[in-house]
């Protein structure tokens, strides 16, 4: 039995999806189902939390399972020699920068929406602690995934530095994010990679405040690319 939790809806060229915190699609129907006409929507579950694994132990991760466990993803739904577009937000667009650097031949284009790579930023390393303390002081309680998030995934997450000079790629922030460290994170990734930069609706949670809106975003962007 395959360790690989994914779910596919849609038509078109396949769109690869990369939820953030612990990876649980949790609310993003709504925007799968926007993108369905133009796509097919491929979402990963790193994790299985949505794919009968919520109880069982989580194990420290890193950047490269996520990616890694994306690309063998991609091997299973494309066609050979076709290509995939990907999106990733918070979590899942560290991933999906991951991805993009170690296995380019196989992405047409990615969207990171929101990478917290606050290491990038001057002074970020306190940044980085700073960010650790604020989302700790309000750890829930276990079990749950943002439990797994802040346990498992955070630490990690935020110390990835991207490799510079990235191809096809856009990064993008919340527009309501605009001065806020993880729109600046955002910012310095563009600059650090060389890619695009463009605003989304909504704020860090972006896609599940106006997921018609943000979708509708996505799919510019993306098919805009070519």
């Amino acid at each position: 039995m395959s360790d690989l939790h994914y779910d596919v809806t849609g038509d078109g060229p396949v769109l690869l999806v990369l939820p953030g915190g612990a990876g649980h699609p949790m609310g993003l129907g709504p925007f799968t189902e926007h993108l369905a006409p133009h796509f097919t929507v491929v979402t990963h579950d790193p994790l299985g939390l949505a794919h009968g694994r919520p109880g069982d132990p989580v194990a420290d991760q890193t950047v490269r399972d996520w990616s890694e466990g994306a690309h063998r993803v991609l091997a299973e739904v494309l066609t050979p020699g076709d290509s995939a577009y990907v999106f990733g937000t918070s979590s899942g667009s560290v991933a999906a920068l991951d991805l993009l650097a170690r296995h380019p031949g196989r992405l047409r284009h990615v969207v990171a929406h929101e990478p917290p790579c606050v290491t990038l930023l001057p002074d970020g390393e306190r940044l980085r602690t700073g960010l650790i303390e604020q989302l700790d002081a309000a750890r829930p309680a276990p079990g749950t995934p943002m439990a797994v998030f802040l346990a498992h995934i955070l630490r990690p997450f935020t110390a990835y530095r991207p490799p510079a000079a990235l191809p096809r790629l856009t990064i993008a922030a919340g527009a309501e994010s605009k001065g806020q460290l993880l729109h600046r994170a955002a910012e310095s990734v563009a600059g650090h990679t060389g890619a695009a930069f463009t605003e989304f609706p909504g704020g860090h949670l972006g896609v599940l405040e106006d997921p018609a809106g943000f979708a509708d975003r996505v799919r510019e962007t993306l098919l805009g690319t070519g």
